[in-house]
């Protein structure tokens, strides 16, 4: 196909407009006006011609090299491939119409060979969505997604070409959200402060109806009660960032993924601590807990389960207790894979929360499929739980729901998770207990465990963790007497001099006593 390279003039008659063109009086000089080009590209489907043009060349060396650069990417694709010089001939045709820069020539062969789109005009927000589109994961999943994109990325980053996404945009993100936690807090602050004052005015009269109405408009005005966006919350959006970005390389969209190598704060996990009776007094007098994560003794556990012994679902607080089943798992564990007989139930499903919508899922890892045992105890409240069942069934007669779950409302259906963690609340706070959150009580599970000595592979394999170091990160705190008793056992291997004598003449002391203690009953005698 023809292409050629050729120098034009832009002067017009001062007193018409019109171009000159070959009647400029300059156009001699080789210095005068610019040079352009023209490159046919193959016809429309009709016939009709199309071409390539730009100007505005200041030399013939640069009005050749781009000329060459257009014939390169014309020579991409096969001559017996219509489908590419098709694409080929639209992409030129979009970037003469854009008077963009042509796109690199190996790039684009590297795109048109994978099936891309040839320029690289896909956004941070259009690959987010269609990302997301073609997840198949659980719902709850896709939610969490959809959040990170919805609330943080989308806002920071979302306009930005995908392909020239960099670690100072992922930088510079992660910054404005931490300024944004400064302002989120101020004006939570705002209006819990005229929330308040709002409380301290009377209801009675007409100025102070007037006064309350005024303030409650204003109030309304202010920005609602927002949560900050923790360290915790930064390293998922990351994780979410990077997931996506990952699965463009591997389509080969992009070369590199800067959400790997942005540095974030590390997020913490807090660590689970025992209600000591020193940390009771505290709370208490403050009202303040030491930890999010916080566990109770076995004393409080005791305490706890005699006190729900009556409720229906005493023996879901039993099993999540002592066997460590979480809440999901709990309240989708079926009875056909729970095993009175054999002293063990296998996890193979639970009911998880979408918003407040309800749906069965598989257990959380790979891990969470597992056999639990069972202790006699456990076994004998089952046991009990399921006769209770059996009668409610009679009961309800047509109106039961066979769901073949063991923990089920008075009808047979599904319980909700949300409103078994507001029932255990209750249950908590009605019998006075330091306030530990429905997870904690697994928590307390897997600290029973370890306290009484069991491996920590097994305790592990209890929860459903798919790593030990997860049981170690998390569990690192054990009751006040254990911990004391390995005190005591790492201490009595150190041969210290100063404990050899002090022991030595604790034991001197000892044997006088004894003695003075003989000469005095002789004497008596």
């Amino acid at each position: 196909m023809k292409g050629s390279t050729y120098r034009r003039c832009y002067c017009r008659h001062p007193e018409t407009g019109k171009p000159l063109g070959t009647a400029c009086p300059k156009r001699r000089s080789k210095k005068h006006g610019t040079y352009s080009i023209r490159q046919e590209l193959p016809p429309h489907d009709d016939g009709t011609r199309r071409a390539f043009n730009r100007a505005g060349y200041e030399t013939l060396k640069a009005a050749q090299a781009e000329l060459d650069h257009v014939r390169a990417l014309l020579n991409i694709p096969d001559g017996d491939d219509p489908e590419g010089i098709a694409l080929i001939t639209e992409m030129l045709e979009e970037v003469a119409d854009d008077k963009s820069p042509l796109p690199d020539v190996e790039e684009t062969r590297r795109r048109l060979n994978s099936g891309q789109e040839l320029i690289g005009r896909l956004t941070v927000a259009d690959w987010l969505d269609r990302w997301l589109a073609s997840k198949r994961i659980r719902k709850s999943s896709v939610t969490r997604y959809e959040t990170d994109i919805r609330v943080h990325l989308k806002p920071h980053i979302g306009g930005r070409r995908l392909d020239r996404l960099r670690v100072t945009h992922l930088s510079d993100m992660f910054t404005a959200i931490s300024d944004g936690n400064a302002e989120i807090l101020e004006q939570n602050a705002q209006r819990r402060a005229a929330i308040d004052e709002l409380a301290t005015v009377p209801w009675k009269g007409v100025e102070n109806r007037a006064r309350r109405k005024a303030m409650r408009a204003a109030i309304d005005e202010m920005p609602p009660f927002r949560r900050t966006t923790g360290a915790a919350t930064r390293q998922r959006i990351r994780g979410t960032l990077r997931a996506a970005l990952n699965d463009a390389m591997a389509q080969q969209i992009i070369t590199f993924n800067p959400a790997a190598h942005v540095e974030l704060d590390p997020a913490r996990k807090p660590k689970a601590l025992v209600w000591t009776d020193e940390r009771v007094a505290r709370w208490e007098a403050t009202g303040e807990k030491p930890s999010p994560v916080m566990v109770w003794t076995p004393e409080q556990t005791g305490a706890f389960l005699d006190h729900v012994a009556d409720d229906r679902l005493y023996a879901m607080w039993h099993v999540i207790a002592l066997r460590g089943l979480r809440r999901g798992e709990a309240c989708g564990q079926m009875w056909s894979e729970t095993h009175l007989k054999k002293y063990a139930l296998t996890v193979s499903t639970q009911l998880v929360q979408d918003g407040w919508d309800v749906e069965e899922s598989d257990p959380k890892t790979d891990s969470g499929f597992r056999t639990v045992a069972l202790d006699d105890d456990t076994v004998s409240v089952l046991k009990q739980h399921r006769k209770r069942q059996r009668a409610e069934r009679e009961e309800w007669a047509s109106g039961w729901v066979d769901t073949g779950l063991v923990f089920t409302q008075e009808d047979g259906s599904w319980l909700h998770p949300g409103k078994i963690t507001d029932r255990f609340e209750r249950l908590v706070a009605s019998f006075g207990l330091p306030p530990i959150r429905l997870h904690d009580l697994r928590h307390g599970a897997a600290t029973l465990m370890l306290a009484a000595g069991v491996d920590v592979k097994v305790v592990s394999e209890t929860l459903g963790h798919s790593d030990t170091r997860i049981t170690r990160d998390i569990y690192q705190s054990v009751f006040p007497e254990v911990a004391k008793d390995a005190a005591e056992a790492a201490a009595g291997l150190v041969p210290i001099q100063r404990k050899a004598q002090a022991k030595k003449a604790a034991k001197g002391k000892t044997d006088r006593k004894r003695k003075a203690k003989k000469k005095s009953k002789a004497t008596k005698v």
